[in-house]
Order: structure tokens, then sequence, then C-alpha cells
């Protein structure tokens, strides 16, 4: 049995096959997904699990060097917003719009869809090298 890191077998097998500069989605339980996207549904019930605990827990797993994230968030989910900040530290993070947000996840390797349930609480994460 895995001891550390992502438990979750659908996450870890993806983060375990991405090469740099792929991408991988953490989504509130309203975001559409592209039918022809991985879908990796945790949504129990709203709220759990939350968007933050799922990106917390992928974000030590897993080697981002940008994230993209709707500029919607940071007005209509500051909560959110202030979370997804102090997770991130350092990483470069670059914001579209909500459209251009779900145009984008079309390109990614899978979607992780959570029960969070506010709005706008979605990341795309880009992977990038643990060596230089």
């Amino acid at each position: 049995m895995k001891k550390t890191g992502i438990l979750n077998s659908d996450i870890a097998a993806v983060i375990a096959k991405m090469g740099h500069t792929d991408c991988i989605v953490i989504g509130d339980c309203g975001l559409p997904i592209p039918d022809t996207v991985q879908r990796i549904d945790l949504a129990v019930k709203p709220g759990l699990p939350s968007y933050l605990d799922t990106l917390e827990a992928v974000l030590a797993d897993m080697e981002v060097e940008a994230v993209t994230i709707a500029s919607e968030m940071t007005e209509q989910n500051e909560k959110i917003y202030e979370g997804t900040k102090r997770l991130l530290g350092d990483i470069i993070v670059k914001q579209v719009t909500h459209e251009e947000f779900k145009a984008l996840t079309f390109q990614a390797k899978a979607v992780i869809r959570t029960g969070e349930a506010t709005p706008y609480a979605n990341i795309i994460l880009q992977s990038g090298v643990f060596f230089s």
C-alpha cells in the first residue's frame, strides 16, 4: 500500500505520466469537463473534497512551474483566491477569462472534479521539472 503522496490511483497515475509543460486541471463540481479528457471524479457531496484540500495534495506530489486561473476568481471568490495564492507560493500565475479557461481544459491530461461548490474554484497546473 502506498504510504505517502497522492493515494488516489487515478491521480497518481496521471501525475506519473506527465512530462514538462503537460497540464492537469482541478475543478469545482460545476466545471464542464470535455468528453475527450480523462475525468477523475472525487466529488462526494457539496464541499467534499474541497478545492483547496485537493490542490494542496496535488501540489505536494507534483512539480508545478505555472498555473492558470480564471480572472473572475480574484473578485468573485476571494476566499478561494487567497487560499490558492497561499498554497502556490512563488509559482507563476496566469489569469484568463473563465471562457478562455474552459477552452484550455481541452488540452489537459485530466480534470480532477472536486466537491467544491463555490464559483471559479478551478485551476490548471502546468508540469515543471524537478531538475535544472
